[in-house]
């Protein structure tokens, strides 16, 4: 079994803030040793893994949890203030922007200087010089000083370079993201082609469907300490469970601090002749009790209350939910569905139900029309009824899955609230 390309050992970096740092020599020599070493910013805590050679090997994470930091430590350009790193075989890394380039060098200039960096003879470089410039696509530009070149090209021409020295160990930051399409594309078969040759690439991204598909290993750190290492499908997924999870908490309670247990009553403006008209909503649970909201996935039900001015024989109701963006989503109409039978003056209710509510977590809205039998002639129209809530667990992919309706059950006709 060959030995592992990298490994962390125990490691932590701590960088220092600014009111660490010594405002003069005096300072410097008379408090250091009354200084905390705790105090100061630890992106990196505690880190231990180690990366097999040949492996592909990702790392994940939310802004700030100390994957770049890491990845500068495997490269040498920070030291850790814990722990050590081993490393078996040379080393190309593409960080950031510019990293590596001398801005009044031109490109051509900057390619020599990088396999310099990397202990690489000006011959090695030379023989590598046509399909270095070659792969980056700047030729009209390989001999302008690198400083007038944009973003886009500096990462043309510290990918070209970085791939092209032949590495052992190759390590790749999230730059490639400031890259045209095809030149990504292109970058992904390069490195797909590394990968065939055995080079141990250690790559960084917030993109999990491109860690998933290049990395076979990959390593989730939060705040800056390791929370779980293994195949790259399973810590992504692991990591995304955990995302959605934040997210759908923080949302819920935010819609519950706002909405609070609240009767939704009825805002919108109605048209229509009046001999029907629908004064006020509830949602209901399986229980038949008010609740504040509907719940991703579980049974729901809204109860209409309407008041008739006169007897109406078989009033059509129907209801729609938009989404808060004024899209349609679905409904449900008592048409074909049940007779409401005669409607005398007074008031009255009747209930649209959802045995599985197939709307992602979110704010919806709800209108309500109300005809005559033959749907000729409008009683009563609310575009924007109520406002809905849904909360819950965000497994649905968009807003809805199809087959979403509300089924209408039988009205029920009272004297009174």
């Amino acid at each position: 079994m060959s030995e592992p390309a990298i490994v962390v050992d125990n490691v932590s970096k701590r960088f220092l803030l600014q009111q660490d740092r010594a405002s003069s020599l005096k300072e410097l020599f008379t408090t250091r040793r009354d200084r905390n070493p705790e105090r100061g910013f630890w992106a990196v805590r505690d880190v231990s893994l180690e990366i097999p050679t040949g492996t592909t090997f990702g790392l994940i994470g939310h802004n700030g949890s100390g994957k770049s930091t890491l990845l500068r430590l495997m490269a040498g350009i920070h030291q850790p203030t814990r722990g050590s790193i081993t490393s078996r075989g040379r080393i190309s890394a593409l960080l950031e922007l510019g990293s590596g380039f001398h801005p009044d060098l031109t490109g051509r200039e900057n390619i020599y200087l990088n396999g310099a960096m990397l202990g690489l003879s000006r011959k090695d470089m030379h023989r590598n010089l046509d399909r270095i410039v070659e792969f980056s696509g700047l030729e009209a530009f390989i001999d302008q000083p690198v400083k007038v070149y944009s973003s886009g090209m500096y990462v043309r021409l510290g990918f070209a370079v970085a791939v092209h020295v032949e590495p052992e160990i190759l390590l790749v930051d999230e730059v490639m993201a400031v890259g045209d399409e095809e030149f990504q594309r292109r970058c992904l078969e390069h490195m797909y082609g590394l990968r065939r040759d055995g080079v141990t690439i250690v790559f960084v991204s917030h993109s999990l469907g491109l860690v998933e598909s290049i990395c076979e290993q990959a390593a989730w750190l939060d705040h800056g300490r390791l929370l779980e290492m293994g195949p790259a499908s399973e810590v992504c997924n692991s990591y995304l469970d955990r995302v959605n999870s934040e997210e759908n908490q923080r949302r819920t309670a935010e819609m519950i601090e706002r909405d609070a247990e609240r009767t939704v009553e009825v805002v919108g403006e109605h048209t229509g002749s009046g001999e029907v008209r629908v004064f006020h909503i509830d949602y209901l649970n399986p229980g038949i009790e008010r609740i504040p909201h509907f719940t991703t996935g579980q049974p729901g039900r809204m109860r209409l209350w309407y008041d008739a001015a006169e007897t109406v024989e078989s009033p059509v109701i129907t209801v729609d939910v938009f989404h808060e963006n004024g899209s349609h989503i679905f409904g449900g109409t008592t048409q074909g569905q049940i007779d409401t039978g005669v409607v005398a003056p007074g008031q009255g209710f009747i209930d649209f139900v959802m045995e599985d509510v197939r709307l992602t977590p979110g704010h919806y809205f709800v209108g309500v029309e109300v005809t005559d039998r033959d749907g000729l002639h409008t009683l009563d129209k609310c575009k924007r009824l109520i406002d809905l809530k849904v909360v819950g667990a965000n497994s649905l992919r968009g807003l809805t899955v199809s087959g979403g309706e509300f089924y209408p059950l039988e009205a029920h006709h009272v004297d009174s609230l």
